[in-house]
């Protein structure tokens, strides 16, 4: 099992419009055979930072779903919002 931590940092007027997109992108990917769980936090001391906490089976289920066009189309859209880039870390 792979625990994924996707630290996102949004524009202040980006932040209910990038809720609403992820939302999206949560329900595809808690669709997907190899995810677990898939989740989107936002820091309560701290509005626009955002944690995404994913589970996954393996790593070839990571693989697939780095390949989907429901992500893929999610990151393109974030590209514009984000301050900083996406910080992942693997456990």
């Amino acid at each position: 099992m792979i625990h994924l931590q996707v630290h996102m940092h949004v524009k202040p007027e980006a932040r209910q419009d990038f809720a609403e997109k992820a939302k999206a992108l949560i329900t595809s990917t808690q669709a997907e055979a190899g995810n677990i769980s898939y989740a989107l936090y936002e820091d309560v001391s701290s509005p626009g930072r955002f944690v995404m906490i994913e589970e996954w089976k393996d790593e070839q289920a990571i693989e697939q779903h780095n390949q989907t066009e429901h992500l893929t189309g999610f990151f393109a859209y974030a590209r514009d919002v984000l301050t900083e880039p996406v910080n992942i870390h693997r456990f």
